[in-house]
């Protein structure tokens, strides 16, 4: 999924009944023509969920459209583990109920899905401050994680994976997918939640809560949620079955509940299914239609099938029922995937000012971060940035994001520090892919191992997230493309293609046929991956790269300058690649 989706609203496991939102009254319709999206809250909370305490925008994007747009002119120029139960803890024994806590399989599941190989790796000492970024007062970081990176083989890196994901790890934000992550699942706690550290706490709390109330059907949703969110978090799919027994649980309790019915859609898109995320957020607005999980689940879906039109309209929709931050950002992504780069920025600076928790922040502005980035502006994306770490220095969107930046702004040694201490507390596949790439472009003696123990790692991550019901084949065509199997690449690109058709998948089809050699048919692929305008350099590389091969130099020239033009920094291998092939055109013209 995109990484322009997290939920942009607090909540409070495990409290009262806060009642059904009552429905607010419909804003005046722009001249335009149909309604315009209001900021929703990206957490949908249901008619049965907690209080709301988190950031709430009070007008749509309509309205704030509205209001001034020589004053938005005026703006656009300044860019500016889960814990045991405290009883059971406290007696060494695990939760009898796996809905309740870990299923004591998991460790092993994890250690069979990375070889059957397990190492008593040395622990990890508590972040300590360190003093990279200037502009951030103070980032954590595991200590000594380059020297035991360099210690660790191809065998031992996937043992830490599966420890790594069984163990748990710190909780961050939003995935994706990330690239686009093309594939950051719905997010289903309030990010804000995660700044606070609070995650893990609020699960201890509904652990012991559930054993005492075990017919709260709230509570289990909740509970599941929560689940969902913390296997999104740290990168561990193994919670996937703890959040499905948990919001079963709640449905088998009461069967019309749309808090759990939202659980299962945010579930859905969390494993990449999103044809079953749509119909799980239909059946839950059917219930309750203010719902505010099942209206961004819903957006969500929808972009991740491709189907952008009616994305669209639902945000139109989610924002007239219940405006919020996560609107607004939904709202911005849309835009930028058809290549109106200056509302989506404009619509999140309006989100950024209007956040005001740790959470809020770091969320809107890494998404500003990455905004800037995709258009090749470094000083401006690593401001964002800076900002999400000052309100949460574990952020991992901002983390990643700065490095990258960081990489393209020719800065390599801070990059490789950074995403050395990313990937040794997160071993997500888009940070070990980076990083590893970074290896490869330094060629120092043993970088080419390094590199290879990264591409290990994603394939270890994959085989992972499949045993635990994660749709893992656009993260396995986009890493195997370049860094693994080719037919691998091909044949899982060619699955997620039959399932949806998004500018990603579109893209990543393309690139797996290229590189089987199978140029003419990626072509049509590769030009229907940049049609909607979305301005990506990678995109654009790929395309330039497949004219070449089929015959068309004037257009691979037109490509591959506007790529290297609009983000000369995209890739550490790609844009490197990417001048090759332009300077071997210039030479045949």
């Amino acid at each position: 999924m995109s990484p322009r989706t997290n939920d942009g609203e607090r909540e409070q496991p495990g409290q009262p009944d806060a009642g059904r939102p009552a429905p607010q009254a419909r804003r005046p319709e722009p001249a335009t023509g149909g309604p315009t999206p209001e900021p929703e809250a990206r957490r949908a909370t249901s008619g049965d969920d907690a209080p709301e305490t988190g950031t709430r925008i009070t007008g749509s994007v309509s309205d704030a459209e509205a209001v001034s747009d020589a004053e938005a002119e005026t703006r656009d120029s300044d860019e500016p583990t889960e814990a045991r139960a405290s009883g059971e803890a406290a007696e060494g024994r695990e939760p009898r109920d796996p809905a309740v806590g870990r299923d004591s399989d998991d460790r092993t599941e994890a250690r069979e899905a990375a070889g059957g190989r397990e190492l008593a790796l040395p622990a990890q000492p508590e972040p300590a401050p360190v003093a990279g970024d200037e502009r951030v007062a103070a980032v954590r970081r595991v200590g000594e994680a380059g020297r035991r990176w360099r210690a660790v083989h191809l065998g031992a890196c996937a043992a830490m994976l599966a420890v790594a994901l069984t163990a748990g790890a710190v909780a961050l934000g939003a995935v994706h997918e990330q690239r686009g992550v093309p594939v950051a699942a719905a997010a289903a706690v309030s990010p804000g939640l995660l700044a606070g550290g609070d995650l893990d706490a609020s699960i201890t709390a509904l652990q012991t809560h559930l054993r005492a109330q075990p017919r709260d059907f709230g509570g289990w949703a909740t509970l599941g949620l929560a689940y969902v969110e913390q296997a999104r978090t740290k990168g561990d799919p193994s919670r996937y079955p703890q959040a499905e027994q948990a919001l079963g649980r709640s449905l088998a309790l009461r069967a019309d509940n749309d808090q759990a019915l939202a659980g299962r859609a945010a579930l859905a898109a969390a494993r990449h299914d999103f044809a079953g995320a749509l119909s799980f957020a239909d059946r839950t607005l059917k219930q309750n239609p203010y719902n505010e999980r099942a209206l961004s689940s819903r957006i969500d879906a929808l972009v991740e099938l491709g189907r952008y039109d009616d994305a669209d309209a639902a945000v139109r929709t989610a924002d007239q029922r219940r405006p919020g931050i996560p609107v607004f950002t939904r709202y911005a992504y849309v835009h930028e995937l058809r290549g109106d780069v200056t509302t989506a920025r404009r619509v999140l600076d309006r989100a950024l000012a209007a956040s005001s928790s740790p959470g809020d922040i770091a969320y809107v502005a890494a998404q500003l971060g990455q905004l800037a980035w995709n258009q090749g502006d470094y000083a401006t994306a690593l401001t964002h940035y800076a900002r999400a770490l000052a309100a949460d220095e574990n952020y991992l969107p901002a983390l990643e994001g700065r490095a990258r930046a960081q990489a393209a702004s020719g800065r390599q040694a801070e990059a490789v520090k950074g995403l050395e201490l990313i990937v040794a507390r997160y071993p997500l596949p888009g940070p070990l892919v980076e990083l590893g790439e970074l290896y490869e472009a330094r060629g120092r003696a043993g970088d080419a191992a390094k590199a290879a123990d990264q591409y290990a790692l994603v394939d270890a991550w994959t085989a992972i997230a499949r045993a635990n019901g994660v749709n893992a084949d656009l993260d396995t065509a986009l890493a195997a493309a370049d860094h693994g199997d080719r037919a691998t690449a091909l044949r899982a690109a060619r699955d997620d293609w039959s399932r949806r058709h998004t500018v990603h998948t579109a893209d990543a089809l393309a690139w797996a046929l290229h590189v089987n050699g199978k140029d003419a048919e990626a072509l049509p692929y590769a030009r229907q991956a940049t049609a909607t305008g979305y301005r990506n350099a990678s995109f654009l590389y790929h395309l330039g790269v497949i004219e070449k091969a089929t015959g068309h130099p004037q257009d691979a020239r037109t490509h591959l300058s506007a790529a290297l033009k609009l983000n000369p920094g995209f890739s550490a291998l790609g844009a490197r690649e990417a001048r090759t092939a332009l300077k071997s055109l210039e030479a045949t013209k």
